[in-house]
């Protein structure tokens, strides 16, 4: 069969791929009127965190330290809470498209974060990245029209950028607690908290959803967000991350928005044009600036 880094590069890759699909598949049932959007983030986190604890039971069992449980409610604001809310609430007013390809400045956000936070050293090359790939986001979200009258591409593409903030400090949060406990002890914890905090927001719209209305469609990528785009990725990841470098796996984040791409104009969801290629364009060439190494750069 497959060897441990081959299966590494093809957890990496579907880790993409669902995150990728999720865009079309989200947009369409929140736009569908199926699921208002922190109501679906409820349900989300309800089912992932059952999963979890569920699948927990067969995992090593650890022990937290006490001190650790604000690191990992910390962890639940910025990588659960704030960063679903802001990314279905965005989904709902913008396209699968303009969402996918802001989420790349991801790695850019997480070397600001990294030079604020850390205190880590940041080149002048990497300053250009940063600006090239924030003014891509800051043209798709100014330029960008929609092909749905009721969208607000500014406001929902500024909540998806939030989003990716509150990703990238999630991600500098956790740096301190993925060596220290195994994936599941983390990651149930995380969600835990998330489903307490979300609690507030989406219950009410959980418990106004028509369920008789929903087609079999409808069911499917409800069901697919829940176990591929939620639980499987919260286990592909881990599973790649110990056979490829954490540079080499976050190298796939260029995919998302191609995949996302191509499967929402497939699916009638979105459409291309010249804004989007232009800004995508330079949100890649920032990101590429960003992840190239330090060698022989002078030092900011």
């Amino acid at each position: 069969m497959f060897s441990s880094k081959t299966f590494a590069f093809i957890a990496a890759f579907f880790v993409q791929v669902f995150y990728g699909v999720t865009f079309t598949f989200a947009n369409d049932v929140i736009d569908g009127g199926y699921i208002k959007p922190y109501g679906f983030i409820f349900l989300r986190l309800i089912g992932a965190t059952l999963l979890f604890w569920l699948f927990g039971n067969f995992a090593p069992k650890e022990k937290v330290a006490a001190k650790d449980y604000l690191i990992f409610a910390a962890a639940a604001f910025f990588g659960v809470t704030l960063n679903m809310l802001t990314f279905f609430k965005g989904l709902s007013y913008t396209t699968p498209i303009h969402a996918s390809v802001i989420m790349v400045v991801v790695p850019i956000l997480v070397l600001v974060m990294s030079a604020i936070i850390l205190k880590e050293k940041v080149t002048s090359l990497k300053i250009v990245g940063i600006i090239l790939g924030l003014s891509g986001a800051l043209v798709l979200t100014l330029y960008g029209k929609s092909a749905v009258a009721t969208d607000n591409i500014v406001l929902g593409n500024f909540l998806v950028f939030i989003n990716a903030v509150s990703y990238a400090i999630y991600i500098i949060i956790i740096k301190q607690l993925t060596s220290k406990y195994h994936p599941f002890t983390f990651v149930k914890w995380l969600f835990l908290f998330g489903v307490f905090m979300v609690a507030p927001f989406g219950y009410q719209e959980l418990s106004e959803v028509q369920w008789h209305t929903f087609q079999p469609y409808t069911y499917f990528a409800v069901i697919f967000i829940i176990v591929a785009a939620t639980f499987a990725t919260y286990i592909l990841n881990p599973m790649a991350l110990r056979q490829l470098k954490a540079s080499t796996v976050s190298t796939f984040l260029y995919l998302q928005p191609v995949i996302a791409g191509i499967f929402a104009i497939l699916m009638g969801s979105d459409t291309l044009n010249t804004t989007k290629l232009i800004a995508a364009l330079l949100i890649f060439i920032g990101v590429y600036l960003v992840s190239k190494p330090n060698k022989k750069l002078k030092e900011v």
